[in-house]
């Protein structure tokens, strides 16, 4: 009898920061590395050219580098899931073609963000996507794109067959147990840091992450501890690490991470406008606070 194969959008992926030489073109050769290094730390996998990976800031050529580049960095049975998100569902067909083309195993979608899209936008833009015919995940941020993607709303998309699974950023672990009640068979994935234990304990079955790009291992047991259901071991590590994890849900998250990764010994480096660099004040705080994880052992 042949064994259940595990979904390739489960466990920990991670979303990669992107590193950038001095005069802020991409190090392709860096960011192999990364990949390669995240994957010796435990993690499943890495989404590129998301939010965290400046895909924004990104030409088109830069852009499908990227993703290649983590493919073929990626050793067997680590998974690449790249963000396709663009202001048209054409474009992010094209991108998520693009991703089937270079080997990735599935695509990370936030809904139509250049404008508050309503419903029937909403599954249209998906309904696009999908065509490209690699697993669907969806990307709820109502914080930044405006649009939420609500239980009922992720349900349809669900069931017409559209997506997998749920990046779940709102903040709101209350949505995990709705979510389940009205589409039992689409996987919830952690989308903010800073709620990995609230949702592990509601049934999450994967977490996009941002800072295991500084502290792989630590945030893989966390994460396994948490959806082991194993809080009696999974709290003192959470409470550790959770003054670090809230900077994944605040507007300087990509300058954070990528400072903790400079503290950490990673390439984290600096940002692409329109992103500045860190107040003092900030910087001072983030750097506190990491030193303070790293000397507890943390890595």
């Amino acid at each position: 009898m042949t064994a259940p194969t595990t979904p390739v959008w489960h466990g920990v992926h991670v979303a990669t920061a992107l590193p950038f030489h001095d005069d802020l073109s991409v190090d392709y050769d860096a960011y192999a590395e990364h990949v390669r290094f995240l994957a010796g730390g435990g993690c499943d996998g890495v989404c590129p050219n998301g939010s965290l990976g400046e895909y924004q800031t990104l030409t088109d050529a830069e852009r499908a580098r990227v993703v290649r580049t983590a493919v073929e960095a990626a050793p067997d049975g680590f998974h690449v899931m790249p963000g396709v998100a663009a202001y048209g569902a054409a474009e992010s067909r094209r991108w998520a073609e693009q991703a089937a083309e270079a080997g990735a195993a599935s695509v990370l979608l936030l809904p139509p963000n250049a404008y508050r899209a309503d419903r029937r936008a909403v599954v249209a833009h998906y309904r696009e996507v999908a065509k490209a015919g690699l697993p669907v995940v969806a990307y709820n941020n109502p914080l930044d794109t405006k649009v939420d993607l609500t239980p009922d709303l992720l349900a349809e998309l669900h069931h017409e067959g559209l997506i997998v699974a749920v990046k779940e950023f709102s903040g709101d672990v209350r949505r995990a147990y709705e979510l389940a009640e009205r589409a039992p068979g689409l996987d919830l994935l952690i989308g903010s840091d800073d709620v990995l234990l609230e949702l592990a304990v509601a049934g999450a079955v994967g977490w996009i992450a941002g800072y295991p790009n500084m502290t792989p291992r630590a945030t893989v047991e966390l994460y396994r501890l948490a959806v082991a259901g194993d809080v009696a071991k999974a709290l003192p590590i959470y409470r550790d690490l959770h003054p670090l994890l809230r900077w994944d849900s605040k507007t300087e998250f990509v300058q954070s991470i990528k400072l903790s990764m400079d503290l950490a010994g990673r390439k984290g480096g600096a940002c692409r406008p329109p992103r500045v660099p860190l107040t003092a004040d900030q910087a001072a705080q983030i750097t506190r606070q990491t030193n303070e994880v790293l000397a507890k052992g943390y890595r």
